[in-house]
């Protein structure tokens, strides 16, 4: 799904020139509707989102909630995977389960329950059901591959969803004031670290993807923007990320969902008012060949970006060493847009 015309006209007028092939497809997967809620910005924004005891709301990757009387803090994210979960109902599931959880991670908070609610169309249609039992199965092995219970959900089926199913997934998360990470870059000269696994070309042009119509033949044709999970490397990346959060090594983080490297990065960063200079050769990849734009957008799965001090890079690299993840020096935070 190309750039609108207004929107490439935009981005020219900003760089002062035509963007390159990645900025383009950058731009396209950053604007969509499943990372910029072009549409429904101004519907969520009539929710209520504070209150005493809300430490963090919208912005973040998980919302925080201080437990009254206590210094226990707990983290509620919550996502769509729906057009992933009818093209691929197994593994759009797995990977809606995944992503949110890493949001968790995000936050510093080690993930404690999984929660889902689900729209099909009528149940006595054959393709309902069929949609049903992949998108369960994906929900209950992916987190009891990771150890995480899914402790609630609910599950509807109405003519509206016929085409259109949707599979929202939520996560909540525990952890302590000392230990919070938020997603906004704390200083230029700072390290870019991604880690966990290595980068394919799985999952391309998802966010924009998400954000389309389905046609009749999505099943087949959109089938290489649906990601893979990895359950048992999402583990070690719970438990690699709660090592880092022990011993106070991140400064901010991103997990890499919408977008890849090119969504997290630039979100984080942008947070922070700061920029960043990446080296898109320096991350560590699975398959040979891959181009700029492969490796800036691909959306493989389990994988995290931090903040890291420039002395603590190696202890990061280490520990990531401990749990059998890849870990890359990819860049510097900037001054600077």
């Amino acid at each position: 799904m190309p750039l609108a015309d207004a929107d490439h006209d935009l981005v020219v007028d900003e760089l002062g020139r035509e963007p390159t092939r990645a900025e383009e497809h950058l731009f396209e997967n950053l604007w969509s509707e499943h990372c910029a809620y072009r549409s429904s910005r101004m519907l969520l924004s009539a929710f209520d989102s504070e209150g005493e005891h809300v430490e963090i709301g919208p912005g973040d990757d998980a919302a925080v909630v201080r437990v009254p009387g206590t210094d226990t803090l707990l983290t509620f994210g919550i996502e769509s995977h729906n057009h992933p979960s009818y093209v691929d109902p197994y593994d759009g599931a797995a990977t809606g389960i995944g992503g949110i959880v890493r949001d968790t991670l995000s936050m510093g908070a080690y993930p404690i329950a999984l929660a889902d609610s689900l729209y099909f169309g009528p149940f006595d249609r054959e393709h309902s059901r069929y949609l049903l039992d992949g998108v369960v199965e994906g929900i209950a092995d992916y987190g009891n591959a990771i150890g995480v219970p899914t402790v609630a959900g609910s599950v509807a089926f109405e003519d509206g969803h016929v085409g259109n199913p949707l599979v929202n997934v939520a996560c909540v998360g525990k952890t302590t004031p000392d230990r919070l990470v938020t997603a906004e870059a704390q200083e230029a000269g700072n390290r870019l670290v991604l880690l966990g696994n290595a980068t394919g070309r799985d999952g391309l042009g998802g966010a924009s993807f998400a954000s389309e119509d389905l046609d009749e033949d999505a099943e087949t044709e959109d089938r290489p923007a649906v990601q893979v999970g990895d359950p048992y490397s999402e583990k070690l990346l719970i438990e690699c990320n709660e090592a880092l959060v022990d011993e106070g090594l991140i400064e901010s983080a991103r997990d890499l969902g919408a977008a890849g490297l090119g969504g997290a990065s630039s979100e984080l960063v942008a947070k922070g008012g700061f920029g960043a200079d990446i080296d898109l050769g320096a991350i560590h990849t699975r398959e040979p060949g891959m181009n700029a734009t492969e490796i800036l957008l691909a959306e493989s799965q389990e994988r995290m970006c931090y903040e890291v001090a420039p002395e603590n890079v190696e202890r990061v690299k280490a520990i990531a060493e401990r749990f059998d993840l890849g870990c890359s020096d990819i860049g510097e935070i900037t001054e600077g847009n």
